[in-house]
């Protein structure tokens, strides 16, 4: 059986919403980046994605939208690692309305592996290959404040 993908949870905003409280478009981009963000930050431990030592940069970023995200949403973000390439990663995410599980929107981040002295394009070091092929599965991360049951 395979495990459940890493989950992240996150509360619409008013700022997010246009006049009819549906989530502008751009903002999309920015919930997956907050599940990226998350992802990594689990699925690299005990590394801290934030020591300088695994750089990236996204180099694609596919959004498809299937249905809006409105005020006051909690939104199901579900990622896992698609591919592993020898300098870069594709991460892919599922968004869904939590309350009912209504296919929201998909999306799709390439990401290139960057040296971090030199800047340039790199092989993602194998202990990292390893952390994105775990992928931090079955864990939840839950910012809406929803109280998600694991």
């Amino acid at each position: 059986m395979t495990a459940k993908p890493f989950r992240y949870f996150l509360r619409v905003r008013y700022g997010e919403c246009d006049q009819q409280g549906v989530v502008y478009n751009a903002r999309y981009g920015e919930y997956v980046d907050l599940a990226a963000t998350e992802f990594l930050r689990h699925a690299l431990k005990p590394k801290d994605m934030f020591d300088g030592s695994f750089e990236f940069q996204v180099v694609r970023l596919l959004i498809e939208w299937k249905g809006p995200a409105r005020f006051d949403d909690v939104v199901e973000i579900a990622v896992t690692t698609a591919k592993l390439g020898t300098t870069s990663f594709t991460l892919e995410y599922v968004l869904k309305r939590a309350a009912t599980g209504e296919l929201i929107a998909t999306a799709e981040t390439v990401n290139v592996y960057i040296d971090p002295k030199a800047w340039t394009k790199a092989a993602v070091p194998e202990e990292m290959r390893v952390a994105l092929e775990r992928a931090a599965r079955g864990l939840v991360v839950d910012h809406a404040g929803a109280g998600v049951a694991v």
